[in-house]
């Protein structure tokens, strides 16, 4: 690359590529668009990419259980709209027991089946059994309208809204914490049934009723993992991108997008190149898209200052295990110390709290693909151990995070709350799981600073904003600036592998003027098939997902 602008163009430039931004470029590619994905990083996936270590295992970054992939779900029907149908094959959990959750004096297992769950938490919780009918009644029917609203033809009329989805009306945007006490329920109820709220990283009362009423009805649908891990996902993306003429450059990144006269004309990158296109989709942290490529100068005052105060939702850190020994745990566990979830939110919120030691979420992937020989050698065990951290960075000895080019690693505070951090992990799994530490191939640790060098996440949170100006309100895919337009976590239309793929062809849709969700979920293939590439023996998705060798 040279430091002038290329002499190509574009039709339209992908920012990131998370899978909001593959999904997007790809409906683009085989719209007839000529797409450029730009890439900071090395592998191409974003919060779905993988890693490998010892030649003998691979982790998922991101991707731990995906919903709602049946033969009418979502995130297939957006695959399968790409002709992806052959090429992803999705394994489900135990539909009786997809998650167990682990609170002092109970456990309750999750089944795929709305009249089960209730069940299950009224015999767990049976002086809240009223309430637990009132709030589930609620939020089953949310969950089913905003669905619905996602695979239709067209939007409904505000005026047909009360009558065609009541409960969006009366609680969508008020928050989880206000449903609880509408209900009058427990805090011991209320634990169980926001023990999964680390799904999408908000507490109870900044969540609203219709994000936890998503992600509920989500895996209620079915929970499911991708054979051959998460890399799978954007490798699949990437072949149709690349079938249609489209281009991966990756260890690229945008510094700013450039705006002329109110609308978009291109991107320029660190090196100084730039790739010209009337059309800009970013993909990457919103707040960074507007405040550093855009400008917060170039921005109304209002929308600046906005931007500016929101709040991301909570942080994660993952230690990634392996061992020498089969545990023989499929289920992925939550756990908590207390029984009182909105307390433990409050704690870590006010940093009382620290990251690990009251709350942890163990996924295991050796026990969801047995088949796929990379995750780890027979009779061995590859998982994920997460936890919430509280927010900032002052915890970890930093002031403006890597994302800024402060060096941390090296940090001998930063050293010592990691070390601490995983002890407390480790400490926390062996009250469940048994010993471990004596059967350790594996240990790695990634922090929300680790989070942030990789994708650039304002917060290190792979979940977004949890505020943004009124409760519940998130970015569309258009912006006030013509021809830029956004996808990804930070959008309404959540966060998650599910929510980001769905922001993706919404805001392909959006720059065709096409319902296009309502188009794949009804059956219709937008690309040709035939074009896509025959994957050979030896064939690896981690080696699809790099950049392509060539001269823009």
């Amino acid at each position: 690359m040279n430091s002038t602008e290329t002499s190509n163009s574009w039709d339209a430039v992908v920012v990131g590529s998370g899978i909001g931004g593959l999904v997007c470029a790809a409906y683009l590619a085989v719209s007839g668009k000529r797409v450029l994905v730009a890439e900071q990083g090395g592998v191409a996936g974003g919060n779905s990419h993988v890693f490998r270590r010892r030649r003998a295992y691979e982790f998922d970054v991101g991707v731990h259980y995906l919903g709602d992939c049946g033969p009418d779900g979502l995130l297939p029907a957006v695959l399968d709209g790409l002709g992806l149908h052959e090429r992803l094959t999705y394994r489900e959990m135990n539909p009786d027991a997809f998650d167990r959750i682990v609170i002092p004096g109970a456990t309750l297992d999750m089944p795929a089946d709305w009249a089960t769950y209730r069940k299950r938490l009224q015999e767990a919780c049976p002086d809240d059994a009223a309430g637990i009918d009132t709030f589930l009644d609620v939020v089953a029917g949310l969950g089913t309208e905003r669905r619905d609203a996602i695979v239709a033809a067209e939007d409904l009329p505000m005026s047909e809204l009360p009558q065609h989805a009541p409960q969006s009306v009366a609680w969508g945007r008020r928050t989880l914490t206000e449903l609880f006490d509408h209900c009058g329920l427990s805090p011991r109820a209320r634990t169980l049934l926001a023990a999964q709220s680390p799904n999408y990283g908000m507490a109870p009362d900044e969540a609203t009723v219709a994000l936890h009423a998503t992600v509920t009805d989500h895996y209620i649908r079915g929970a499911y993992y991708p054979q051959g891990g998460g890399q799978m996902l954007a490798a699949g993306l990437l072949e149709v991108i690349r079938a249609h003429g489209g281009t991966l450059r990756t260890y690229s990144r945008v510094t700013r997008i450039a705006v002329e006269e109110g609308r978009t004309r291109g991107v320029e990158f660190a090196d100084g190149s730039r790739a010209p296109a009337p059309v800009v989709v970013s993909n990457a942290d919103y707040r960074r898209t507007m405040l550093d490529l855009v400008g917060a100068q170039n921005l109304p005052r209002r929308l600046a200052a906005k931007t500016r105060d929101a709040r991301m939702a909570l942080p994660w850190a993952a230690v990634y295990v392996a061992l020498d020994r089969d545990i023989e745990q499929h289920p992925n566990l939550w756990w908590y110390r207390g029984d009182d979830i909105e307390r433990f939110y409050a704690g870590l919120r006010a940093g009382t709290v620290e990251g690990g030691s009251d709350f942890l979420f163990a996924s295991f992937a050796s026990g969801k693909d047995d088949v796929t020989p990379r995750i780890c050698p027979p009779g061995h065990s590859n998982f994920q151990l997460m936890t919430l951290c509280p927010p900032g960075f002052e915890q970890w000895g930093v002031s403006t995070g890597p994302a800024a080019g402060e060096k941390y690693r090296r940090n001998p505070v930063y050293q010592k709350e990691k070390a601490r951090l995983t002890d407390a992990v480790l400490d926390a799994a062996e009250e469940l799981l048994g010993p471990l530490r004596g059967h350790l191939t594996h240990l790695e640790t990634a922090t929300p600073l680790t989070h942030e060098r990789f994708t650039l996440s304002s917060g290190g949170t792979p979940f977004g904003m949890a505020h943004w100006g009124a409760a519940g309100a998130r970015p569309d895919s258009a912006t006030f600036i013509e021809g830029l337009y956004i996808a990804g976590a930070d959008t309404r239309y959540g966060n998650g592998i599910t929510g980001s793929a769905v922001s993706g062809i919404a805001c392909a849709g959006r720059i065709l003027d096409r319902r296009l969700m309502h188009e794949v979920h009804t059956g219709s293939v937008l690309s040709d098939p035939s074009l896509l590439p025959e994957r050979g023996e030896g064939w690896d998705p981690l080696d699809v997902s790099r950049g392509d060798d060539v001269l823009l």
